[in-house]
């Protein structure tokens, strides 16, 4: 099977504990090695520039599509502090060319503006299976380059499942928590997932199902989100199972946070996925919406 991944990489520093760590990154890492644990070819549609390691994608037998740029790699700097951090773009590479490609599914996590509307249209256009992460399509920076979230109206029309927390959520539509989940489903997702912190809340039809990671210490959680989406897609695409595809992606979300690893480290195998999701899978809660 296979997925094809639309995201760029990224070169981070990432400030945690008072240490600094220089990290590639990015969704279209994180997402890619994820999606290759679970056997899955992947096709990579990003752009980095030449200070860029490449090996990562050949070690992980990813297929890169039309990724060269002249510029340097996308670049936060990356500051943690328990579950919170905040990002500053120190560099912004060029945005990602679409080509068709023949993939089971397809997924869509922006990192800073490298989707443009159009890109969005014509892979919306090409997918059986389009999951949306919109995290780089609502950041904007201000003078210092910090980076921020800004209210956007992003057409999710042909858009299969969502992910988003609840800050990302407050800027596509309004609401309490479950009214956001509803409102994004009216907009035509299948499967609306809202992450907050530990909790993890997936909205199908007129039901909530519900997760919480259990609430240990946590480290380093740049990817985490990517490792989540990455593993949902997987599951989703292959067992056409919506409860086994949150239970595996909150197994890899928990596998990757007790690893206790810094950057692409973290991503977890899949035995190790498997046992926490046969673990959520006996403690999923259900609602009524």
């Amino acid at each position: 099977m296979k997925l094809a991944i639309f995201g760029h990489c990224a070169v981070d520093t990432i400030t945690l504990d008072n240490s600094n760590y220089e990290q590639i990154g990015g969704s279209a890492c994180y997402c890619g090695i994820t999606a290759r644990q679970f056997k899955f070819d992947v096709d990579l549609f990003t752009k980095f520039g030449p200070d860029f390691p490449k090996q990562y994608f050949t070690e992980n037998k990813i297929n890169l599509i039309n990724s060269n740029s002249e510029k340097n790699t996308t670049k936060f700097g990356i500051s943690i502090t328990g579950a919170d951090r905040t990002l500053k773009l120190e560099h912004e590479c060029d945005p990602i060319d679409y080509s068709d490609v023949d993939a089971d599914g397809h997924l869509v996590s922006p990192i800073y503006h490298e989707i443009t509307n159009e890109t969005l249209k014509k892979i919306k256009d090409n997918s059986n299976f389009l999951f949306v992460d919109p995290q780089g399509f609502l950041r904007q920076k201000d003078s210092q380059n910090n980076v921020f979230l800004e209210n956007k109206n992003i057409d999710l029309s042909g858009v299969s499942a969502i992910k988003v927390n609840p800050e990302e959520a407050k800027c596509i539509v309004n609401g309490t928590p479950d009214e956001m989940m509803l409102a994004l489903q009216k907009k035509g997702v299948e499967y609306v997932l809202l992450t907050n912190k530990t909790e993890v809340s997936l909205l199908v039809k007129d039901k909530v199902y519900s997760i919480s990671l259990p609430n240990k210490q946590i480290h380093d959680t740049t990817g985490i989100g990517d490792i989540f989406c990455s593993t949902f897609c997987c599951t989703m695409i292959k067992e056409k199972d919506f409860l086994w595809a949150l239970c595996f992606a909150g197994g890899a979300a928990q596998a990757a946070l007790d690893s206790k690893n810094v950057g692409l480290q973290k991503i977890p195998k899949k035995g190790t996925i498997q046992t926490n999701a046969s673990y959520f899978y006996n403690l999923v809660k259900f609602r009524d919406l």
